[in-house]
């Protein structure tokens, strides 16, 4: 438990100043729900929400709730930073978690309904007509029963493996002639289609399906002639798949394997089944998992909504977001494609996913191919399972360039995907390392040496998202290319620290945890609360995923009892309290849940001005405020100092996300997070609308001139955007008076 400073007020002493983790997650998926019930997004886009809060449940019980269980069998009963026992945790957590899959239920009801309307159907195998019946007994007889292994339980048959995330459908029958009933059990297969297709219209635009467990359900009989079934009932089941690396191993890939081998069979952490199987089948199931009863979940309905996404069709382009074609960044085009003469004129800062993931694989794509380039060194994290970064990579590899390449393989569920880069990498003759054993390589660089005349110039790439080409077309995150030779040597040292375990020293612009990060981004603090103490304008602007470190939420309590002014965007988990009178009543909180997924990590520190300023201190990173990541990473924090890529940032992206509506989402004091009211205004401001509409300076300084958000619209009115290139309007909420400086 963390202890209290006894300097400052009362409050801070008191754990409920922290949220607790796994429900502020909690919170944080259901926000996510609730965009699959926003009648503003198109009905396919909603059906991808609803999908996408499922997948996260799920991951969510494989990782956090596999780790509280672990922790509870172990007889562990220390406190989380708000109090919170491991046992009472995941009390708090089944409750949640059950309310947020009824939900889910209801949702998809409705959904489900929307898309009938559309000529999209999921109908019940007892709703289908005598032509659509015909259909799926085609399909089934053809396609699905083949696969399946209808399996009587008995001792010679014990109760088969189920892998994580797998389905089955538990039965009971009698037989003539036996007087006891048996049991069976057909476990659905992952590799055929979560729903039957079983009409297409000529065009498209209609379509039936039928889930596919309802199918198995209808037909299960077929497998026992003869026999009568007596009961039946679904069941999925999800299991731990956190993995637990041995320092001691002393070949890690090998290690690694023997590791993803064993997380398949991992503890069943979430068992859900339907309400309607018999008693003494779910005792039997209950058992032969080995399912506690507080990882039991009874709730009928459709299981695996995950699976949802397979109905998003694309013959209907009108039930999805229009077409959103990225912008190739102009500077680049403007030197006939040439990135090492663009980088070289100025920095270039890429806003992803507005501005196209290509420039990252045309730069090395460019440096493979360039016969004075002589190393590249590259960072993955993850990527994708056809990246062109890697091919990049093997191709300069096998032009005989000197590769360096740090393959994290740590990168939870896409260990195997990093294994397989890794082996083509070393066999084109890539250097391939893996980092460190206790800490994961989350930073997002890649370096660039060439030979220009006399001397090695450096050509480096800082982000804040993955090298991941599908991503990149979601996540909104940051890419700066320079050809700065302070930053080329700082990402020169961090590569050498991964590969030499040798701590970087006299970093110039660029922080790296875990060992100048942390100390970078408490001093500025710091610096705010002594600029609020000396009479001065002090302010902080954070736009973060996460944020649970209580280090750093007790110094901003710290700064806001000073009077610092704060403004958080917190996409995800915050463990930070606002709003509260002798606390934090100088912190605003808010997160944005939309069409693209809030990823860039950006730092504002106004620097005894209010922001957005010239004197504003600015960065971006690739770590959250999360001991994770600031004690247990590689992560960087970067500096930006070219004034146009700084204006791009505060000015532009800050003030944007500060400024949204349409997407935005309050913390209160008590936890709860309330959707901004746009009643009253005419057109809500959108940041993802706003770059989607308006193109970023891509490092052209001051000939492009570019539209700044401001007030919101009342009802009524009509927004006018402020043209200015140095000081947009600063971000205001709703009936709000103050500004975010």
């Amino acid at each position: 438990m963390i202890q209290a400073d006894t300097k400052m007020p009362q409050t801070l002493m008191s754990e409920r100043r922290f949220f607790n983790r796994e429900l502020s997650w909690l919170m944080f998926n259901t926000r996510v729900l609730e965009e699959a019930g926003n009648p503003q997004n198109p009905l396919l886009e909603r059906l991808r929400f609803l999908s996408i809060s499922a997948s996260n449940l799920d991951e969510f019980y494989m990782v956090r709730v596999a780790g509280l269980s672990s922790q509870v069998r172990s007889g562990i009963t220390t406190t989380s930073q708000d109090g919170y026992t491991p046992e009472r945790q995941l009390e708090k957590i089944r409750k949640r978690a059950f309310k947020l899959m009824r939900s889910q239920r209801k949702c998809w009801q409705k959904l489900r309904s929307e898309m009938s309307g559309e000529g999209l159907k999921v109908k019940a195998v007892d709703k289908l007509n005598d032509a659509e019946l015909l259909n799926l007994t085609k399909v089934y007889e053809s396609q699905i029963r083949p696969l399946l292994t209808p399996i009587t339980l008995d001792p010679a048959h014990p109760f088969p493996f189920i892998p994580n995330l797998g389905f089955g459908l538990l039965l009971s029958f009698s037989t003539p002639g036996q007087i006891e009933e048996r049991r069976a059990l057909i476990p659905i297969p992952s590799n055929v289609p979560r729903f039957i297709q079983i009409y297409k219209s000529s065009n498209g635009r209609k379509a039936t399906f039928v889930a596919l467990e309802d199918a198995l359900t209808a037909f299960a009989n077929d497998f026992f002639v003869g026999s009568t079934l007596t009961g039946q009932g679904l069941f999925r089941l999800t299991r731990d798949s956190d993995i637990e690396v041995d320092e001691k191993a002393e070949d890690l890939v090998l290690h690694f394997e023997t590791l993803l081998k064993a997380r398949r069979r991992g503890r069943v952490v979430r068992l859900r089944v339907t309400e309607s199987m018999p008693e003494t089948l779910k005792s039997y199931l209950f058992e032969s998992l080995g399912a506690a009863e507080h990882e039991v979940y009874e709730l009928d309905g459709l299981m695996g909504m995950s699976g949802l996404s397979q109905l998003i069709v694309k013959t209907r382009p009108d039930l999805v977001f229009e077409r959103f074609t990225a912008r190739f960044p102009e500077r680049i085009r403007d030197h006939d494609g040439d990135c090492f003469a663009a980088i070289k004129q100025k920095d270039i800062l890429v806003h992803h996913p507005y501005e196209e993931f290509d420039v990252v694989v045309q730069f090395l794509r460019q440096a493979a191919a360039d016969p004075n380039v002589v190393a590249i060194k590259q960072t993955l994290y993850r990527t994708s399972d056809d990246s062109p970064i890697v091919a990049a990579l093997i191709d300069a590899a096998e032009r005989g360039k000197a590769v360096t390449a740090l393959v994290e393989l740590k990168a939870r569920f896409d260990e195997a995907t990093n294994l397989k880069w890794a082996r083509d990498l070393e066999r084109a003759g890539a250097h391939v390392v893996y980092g460190f054993i206790d800490y994961k390589t989350h930073a997002k660089i890649s370096l660039v040496l060439r030979r220009e005349g006399r001397r090695l110039q450096t050509y480096a790439h800082l982000g804040t998202g993955n090298y991941h080409a599908q991503n990149a077309k979601v996540y909104t995150d940051l890419a700066l290319f320079t050809a700065d030779a302070a930053y080329g040597r700082d990402v020169g040292k961090i590569f050498n620290f991964i590969t030499s375990y040798s701590p970087p020293q006299n970093l110039e612009k660029v922080a790296v945890a875990p060992t100048t990060l942390r100390p970078k981004i408490e001093d500025h603090i710091r610096a705010e609360i002594k600029n609020a103490k000396a009479g001065k304008p002090a302010a902080i602007w954070a736009k973060l995923n996460a944020l649970v470190d209580t280090g750093i939420i007790n110094l901003l309590y710290e700064a806001s009892n000073a009077g610092v002014q704060i403004d958080l965007v917190v996409r995800g988990i915050c463990c930070l309290r606002p709003g509260v009178k002798g606390l934090s009543e100088n912190i605003r909180v808010t997160s944005i849940v939309g069409r693209f997924l809030e990823h860039a990590r950006i730092m504002c520190f106004g620097n005894g001005a209010k922001l957005p300023s010239t004197k504003a201190l600015v960065y971006f990173s690739s770590a959250d405020w999360m001991p994770r990541n600031l004690d247990r990473r590689v992560e960087t924090l970067v500096r930006v100092e070219n004034p146009t890529v700084r204006r791009q940032v505060m000015n532009q992206i800050m003030v944007a996300n500060l400024s949204d509506e349409a997407n935005s989402w309050d913390l209160q004091a008590d936890g709860k997070y309330i959707r901004r009211d746009t009643s009253d205004v005419d057109e809500p401001f959108s940041a993802h609308r706003y770059f989607m509409n308006n193109p970023s300076l891509s490092g052209r300084g001051k000939s492009l001139k570019y539209k700044a958000p401001s007030q919101p619209i009342r009802k009524g009115k009509k927004r006018t955007l402020k043209i200015n290139d140095n000081a947009p309007a600063e971000p205001i909420g709703k009936d709000d008076t103050r500004s975010a400086g």
